[in-house]
């Protein structure tokens, strides 16, 4: 199938995008959205394994590809310095994005330093303010985003495509090119490519976010066990990668900030 005009793009073609493109290689896919929107396509990451991977497939694409990272101010130190590795060993420039500082500084004033630990609504508040809403700023310049989701990573993921439409950020096109990997082919390609990687791996992480909310996992635990770990019957979720097919998750969290509270439940 040939599409000559994002601008013509709907549910039912992306759809048939997504279908065509769900057993090609994570390479074709980065390579097609490339292709098709240039400089209106760029990386997102946090600088995990899977978006280290993506990043360097996407580097050999196109060397000026545009890469970005929200930075949530709460990072380990161990990110920082992969992040300068990466400037060092890809060349590329990376697009640092903050929190609003007027916006976090209300919220710290009034729920202070460390208030997820309290409760899940204030851990999804601060969620917000330090990353959801800083993306939906970079996002609203972009035509098409990439990440390192994987249907393997949590339940809220199983059913994302390579391709699909994203409705909570306007109807640009989020590109999930390792969805059918596992996580052994993300650390072969990493280590046959000799790929730089967080070295909070090698203490035991296996899952990376903001340090006061990010543990090593204990053997035999879920991958993400150890995000959020205090919490119980929570999603393992920050708010920035909803499902998008179902809204679930975008719809929990809307409960439990108190936004939509008539008829909802939640445990």
């Amino acid at each position: 199938m040939v599409i000559d005009n994002y601008d013509l793009l709907d549910e039912w073609e992306v759809g048939e995008l997504a279908i065509e493109l769900d057993d090609k290689e994570p390479q074709e896919v980065l390579r097609w959205g490339i292709e098709r929107f240039g400089s209106g396509i760029a990386i997102c990451t946090s600088f995990q394994s899977d978006g280290m991977a993506i990043l360097d497939m996407a580097w050999r694409i196109d060397p000026n590809i545009r890469v970005f990272t929200v930075d949530s101010g709460r990072m380990h130190q161990e990110t920082y310095d992969l992040m300068e590795r990466v400037r060092e060993r890809y060349q590329i420039p990376i697009e640092v994005y903050y929190p609003d500082a007027a916006e976090l500084e209300a919220f710290v004033r009034q729920e202070g330093i460390n208030p997820f630990y309290r409760g899940v609504p204030l851990r999804l508040r601060c969620c917000e303010v330090r990353k959801v809403n800083p993306l939906k700023k970079v996002l609203e310049g972009l035509d098409a985003w990439v990440t390192g989701l994987r249907r393997d990573q949590w339940a809220s993921r199983s059913n994302i495509r390579k391709v699909e439409i994203d409705h909570d950020h306007g109807g640009l096109l989020k590109f999930n090119p390792l969805a059918d990997w596992m996580e052994d082919e993300v650390w072969d390609y990493i280590r046959d490519n000799d790929v730089p990687y967080n070295e909070l791996y090698d203490k035991g992480y296996t899952s990376i976010g903001c340090a006061p909310c990010t543990r090593p996992t204990k053997p035999g635990e879920d991958p993400r066990a150890g995000r959020w770990w205090w919490e119980k019957n929570a999603p393992k979720e920050c708010g920035i990668h909803c499902p998008i097919e179902t809204g679930t998750f975008e719809h929990e969290a809307e409960i439990l900030l108190g936004r939509h509270v008539a008829g909802a439940k939640f445990s």
